[in-house]
């Protein structure tokens, strides 16, 4: 049979887990595992994350130990939470499902069962941004330009078209494949701005992109995404996170202090003797 298509997975008779066969794993952290599986009827591959939430550190060690790594060509998040995120994480898969960007990873399907919470998702074979950066060190201007033009056209569609603030953008929610697409992932951490201000102010995400106005707690529009994008774009450019601690050596100790220097700190900018004044304009801007 032919591949799935995001359209015929939308029809639960074309996907369900019962027809995926778990092969190995193929990644982990963050408190979850990411197994490759294959569908038993087109022989499709996918991945199977299981995001871990409320299970004791030592099940999930053992869990880990039975099998090992790879990488295939869609992904499937299967998170066991508790019944009180139902809702929230449902209210997510619907984000992700009404997404169609080329600009944004596919959702293929989502499933509910019992606690699980499980998404198909396309996965981009070249990885993530933040892999590609360990082994590249650091990356051109000419290639920044091209995957800053491709994330701003995602975040574009998210913030107006889908009125959605992503709130954790950083190099390993930025995927790339063989064919040099960029693409925005991992909305769970993201919200429909419902005010007709279009501000937000809960706290979640990962603090060192932060934006200033977020770390102290103020409310806070789609621009965030955007301070956060400069980071990513000024870490890719120099090889190292835009921050520096005050000891190298022992590097951060605390991301109170981190936090601390982000709001105190003037912006971090790109030296205009490496860099053009182009990318230093618009690392400032």
């Amino acid at each position: 049979p032919p591949p799935l298509k995001p359209s015929e997975a939308d029809n639960d008779d074309q996907l369900s887990l019962e027809d995926i066969d778990a092969i190995k794993v193929i990644g982990k952290g963050n408190g979850g595992i990411v197994q490759l599986v294959q569908h038993k009827w087109t022989g499709q591959f996918f991945a199977l994350k299981q995001e871990l939430f409320g299970l004791p550190t030592e099940h999930l060690h053992d869990l880990i130990r039975t099998t090992s790594t790879a990488v295939k060509l869609h992904v499937v998040i299967q998170m066991n939470i508790d019944e009180s995120y139902c809702k929230q994480i449902a209210k997510e898969l619907k984000i992700n499902q009404s997404s169609q960007c080329p600009y944004v990873v596919v959702c293929y399907q989502s499933f509910y069962n019992n606690g699980a919470i499980s998404i198909i998702l396309e996965y981009m074979d070249g990885g993530s941004l933040a892999d590609f950066l360990k082994k590249v060190k650091s990356i051109p201007e000419p290639y920044l330009a091209v995957i800053c033009k491709q994330v701003l056209k995602g975040l574009i569609y998210l913030h107006h078209e889908r009125h959605i603030i992503h709130r954790d953008l950083k190099p390993s929610n930025l995927l790339i494949n063989h064919r040099g697409e960029v693409k925005i992932t991992d909305f769970g951490v993201s919200t429909i701005m419902t005010s007709t201000s279009g501000l937000a102010n809960t706290f979640v995400g990962t603090y060192n992109y932060m934006s200033p106005e977020r770390i102290i707690g103020g409310n806070y529009g789609n621009k965030i995404d955007i301070w956060s994008l400069g980071l990513v774009l000024l870490e890719c450019a120099t090889g190292q996170f835009p921050y520096s601690p005050p000891d190298q050596a022992a590097g951060w100790t605390s991301f109170y202090e981190l936090m601390n220097q982000i709001v105190e700190q003037p912006p971090p900018c790109a030296l205009s003797d490496r860099f053009s004044p182009e990318f230093c304009s618009f690392i400032s801007a």
